[in-house]
């Protein structure tokens, strides 16, 4: 039965790691952990004259580099003239040339939030009157790329190797000491160290570039080394490093001298240090994330901090110990199988963690969202919700396994020491009959026809008179009525029904943990629910305190025209932003009647209010692109409804007005 299983077993797990990176790699850019809130130009305004710099403000503290904001010209060239600066709070601001020409401007930014988290993006503003510009203001993502996606991978491999490093260890210590001295559980714990170790490493060399450049050659580049480790991310990380060489000498003597004490009063004596020990260190790695990520900004930082360390720990025990359980239960060797009172144990732990998890959980929750409409309206709430439906189904798979576990049989390990005792009795008669003592006659014939000896020199079997096998020879049948032995028990204890129901619940534990790993890795990277509102209300306040927006919104008039000329025909388009009593923006286009842009001679325009007597006021746009006219600051003196009559002239001779009347003010 078990043969079968393996397979299974091994594909499960594969399917499951796979659909784990499915989502990873589908879950697309992190958000900003710090949103922009306002910004001098705004974007999108078209402004009289040059400003003298750039200021923008954020919702939460940044850290800034020589080249976090940047202002180019229509023709891509930089000019801000400084590096960026502080003006007071969360505003920051770059001074710019002076008598800088007409035309459209980009500002790009690039900061690191207090949360350690890169924020990146890019708006316009135009002087005088919009233009043409070669700056591309999209994909301004601050983690596409290679780069982008190593540092995700290396987050989530970070996580899983602290949760099987620590939540291994929990398990030994806690519930199966005896697993100690076993060595699959022991590469468990030691391929959790490794994870985290390597890990930890790769994010501190990647984390330059991924605030940065993004380039994977930057990747190596040693002064960017040096400021990651002046930030306090690269402090999170050099710390982290610290402890896990701690982390190295706590291994070594949980599965070394640990493992070797037989005395029960010295053994419980280093079972109480390194429990002191264990928790000690494992608090500190959590630590290392609690200070440099959400936990560490934001409300009630000091409260927050202590609970985020909290969460991280109970998930490790629970998670960290169902994997070591997993692992236990496939694994062991014949002669050490985990036990039913380990597994009752390792309930009682988790089941605590459970409690943990929802205390710190919800406190979370309240902190990251502050409002229940932050559950659906941003990403954050809905990855939570995923997260929390996760955690649902996996503590249902956990009862499951709870019912198991008070039902896994003790006794197979007494009869198959039972089993053994009754072959070393019956051994002196032959080898058919010791096959017989325990029923198992196909096991024994298996093993005698690995083995090539024949029933006679089986022990116990060789005939009166022969001389006594030499110790070599003695050494090796000894070796093969273990191996047996083993296999024997190893058949018996794998045939329990319950504990093989306790198998397939803890490897489907185990797979749905792998996923809500991923998700919470994520989630980390994820703008809080709470800051992503206030970001939009901010926002939405600064708009509707902008002098450019009016009550009327902006207007757009469609008028086909025809000349009678060649190339006579096509459609002017007249906006007019925000199309009010005074100041508005006005931009003209012309195209064919097939849509594509052209340009023609001259485009006049002028606005008549015949109710009030009023007009015509005429206006003549500046030529801004092919088929594009502008003109800023067209002032309409009195709300009503404006005839507009644009003159559209394709050839020296050939000329056409042509009118439409709308609402205005």
């Amino acid at each position: 039965m078990t043969q079968t299983i393996a397979p299974r077993v091994r594909t499960l797990v594969l399917l499951l790691l796979a659909a784990a990176c499915a989502l990873l790699a589908g879950a697309g850019p992190a958000s900003a952990h710090a949103a922009v809130t306002g910004s001098d130009p705004a974007q999108g305004a078209v402004v009289d004259k040059a400003p003298a710099r750039i200021t923008l403000t954020f919702s939460e503290q940044v850290a800034l580099s020589d080249d976090s904001l940047r202002v180019l010209d229509p023709e891509g060239k930089r000019v801000d003239t400084a590096k960026p600066a502080t003006v007071s709070g969360t505003t920051y601001a770059v001074p710019l040339h002076s008598g800088l020409p007409d035309g459209t401007y980009t500002v790009a930014y690039q900061v690191v939030s207090a949360d350690s988290h890169p924020v990146a993006g890019a708006y316009t503003f135009s002087i005088g009157a919009p233009s043409k510009t070669s700056v591309s203001v999209s994909g301004q993502s601050t983690d596409d790329g290679v780069v982008g996606w190593l540092y995700g991978f290396g987050r989530y491999v970070s996580y899983a190797g602290f949760i099987v490093m620590a939540g291994g260890a929990a398990f030994v210590l806690a519930c199966w000491r005896r697993g100690s001295g076993v060595r699959p559980v022991q590469r468990f714990v030691v391929s959790g160290w490794v994870a985290l170790t390597a890990s930890t490493l790769a994010l501190l060399l990647l984390r330059g570039s991924f605030t940065g450049s993004g380039k994977v050659s930057d990747i190596f580049d040693l002064s960017l080394l040096g400021q990651v480790l002046q930030t306090k991310s690269g402090a999170a990380l050099v710390s982290r490093l610290l402890l896990l060489a701690a982390a190295a000498l706590f291994i070594a003597v949980l599965f070394g001298a640990y493992d070797k004490r037989e005395d029960a009063e010295e053994k419980r004596d280093l079972t109480f240090g390194l429990s002191i020990g264990g928790v000690v260190v494992a608090a500190g790695l959590a630590a290392s994330w609690a200070m440099s990520e959400h936990a560490s900004v934001g409300l009630q930082a000091g409260i927050a901090m202590p609970v985020d360390v909290l969460h991280l720990l109970a998930v490790a025990a629970w998670l960290g110990g169902l994997g070591a359980l997993l692992v236990a239960l496939y694994r062991a060797p014949a002669d050490t199988p985990v036990d039913a009172p380990a597994v009752r144990r390792f309930s009682q732990v988790a089941f605590g963690s459970v409690l943990a998890l929802i205390a710190t959980g919800t406190y979370q929750s309240w902190r990251q969202l502050g409002s229940w409409s932050a559950f659906t309206d941003t990403r954050y709430g809905q990855l939570l919700l995923a997260k929390i439906a996760l955690v649902v189904v996996l503590v249902g798979v956990a009862w499951i396994s709870r019912r198991w576990t008070g039902r896994l049989a003790e006794t197979v390990p007494v009869q198959a020491s039972a089993v053994r005792e009754k072959e070393r009795v019956g051994a002196g008669a032959d080898g058919a009959g010791e096959t017989a003592a325990v029923g198992d006659a196909e096991v024994s014939a298996e093993s005698e026809g690995d083995t090539g000896l024949d029933t006679e020199e089986q022990p116990g079997t060789e005939p009166a008179g022969t001389e006594p096998a030499d110790s070599e020879r003695a050494a090796q049948l000894a070796r093969q009525q273990a191996a047996r032995d083993a296999a024997r028990q190893k058949r018996m204890r794998d045939a329990d029904p319950n504990r093989f129901g306790l198998r397939r619940s803890v490897l489907a534990e185990a797979g749905i943990a792998v996923v809500l790993l991923a998700v919470t890795t994520v989630l980390t990277q994820t703008e809080p629910g709470r800051t992503e509102q206030e970001a939009k209300a901010a926002s939405a306040a600064s708009a509707s305190s902008s002098p450019d927006e009016g009550a009327s919104g902006a207007l757009t008039l469609n008028m086909p025209f025809d000349t009678g000329g060649e190339d006579g025909k096509g459609i002017v388009t007249i906006d007019v932003d925000p199309a009010r009593v005074g100041g508005n923006e006005m931009h003209v286009y012309v195209e064919r009647p097939n849509g594509r842009a052209f340009d023609i001679p001259e485009v006049k325009v002028e606005f008549t209010l015949k109710a009030k007597d009023i007009g015509p006021l005429p206006v003549v746009p500046d030529h801004i692109a092919t088929g594009h006219w502008s003109a800023n600051g067209v002032q309409i003196p009195m709300a009503g409804d404006w005839q507009v009559d644009v003159t559209v002239r394709t050839s020296d001779i050939d000329e056409v007005t042509v009118s439409k009347n709308a609402q205005i003010g």
